[in-house]
């Protein structure tokens, strides 16, 4: 059985979640990671994605995240979210909408720096959007 380590999601509104955990996989900015204990400190911005929890009986839960913060240190990691719900509980048309107005962002964007930031967001959500079921 592998070692556990505590994972606390907290978004602007509560604490989600604070357990013992074995494995923790993130959409990091840089691509997805998977937290274990004795992982290697670090910090990072997280992208709109699900984020999986293998708790402690091997159960997995699945949480959809709109952004964030992630922090791995001796303690174990503490992911911030700006946005978090179970994956099974979200919203699919308003995420849809999301997306629409992200377009309309990239269509109205009047410089290539902010083409360029409305562009990635868009690409975020829609690879957020094709991880969730429906």
């Amino acid at each position: 059985m592998a070692d556990s380590f505590q994972f606390e999601l907290v978004s602007p509104e509560k604490l989600l979640m604070s357990e013992a955990v074995t494995a923790v996989s993130v959409p990091g900015s840089e691509g997805f990671f998977t937290v274990m204990a004795s992982h290697a400190p670090v910090m990072t911005t997280v992208k709109p994605g699900i984020v999986i929890v293998t708790k402690e009986g091997g159960t997995e839960e699945k949480i959809f995240v709109r952004g964030g913060f992630a922090d791995v240190n001796e303690k174990g990691l503490t992911l911030l979210a700006e946005q978090a719900e179970p994956a099974d509980q979200v919203d699919i048309a308003a995420l849809e909408q999301s997306i629409k107005d992200a377009e309309e962002d990239v269509s109205d964007a009047s410089d290539p720096e902010e083409k360029a930031k409305a562009q990635h967001a868009l690409d975020q959500l829609r690879e957020a959007r094709a991880g969730l079921p429906g």
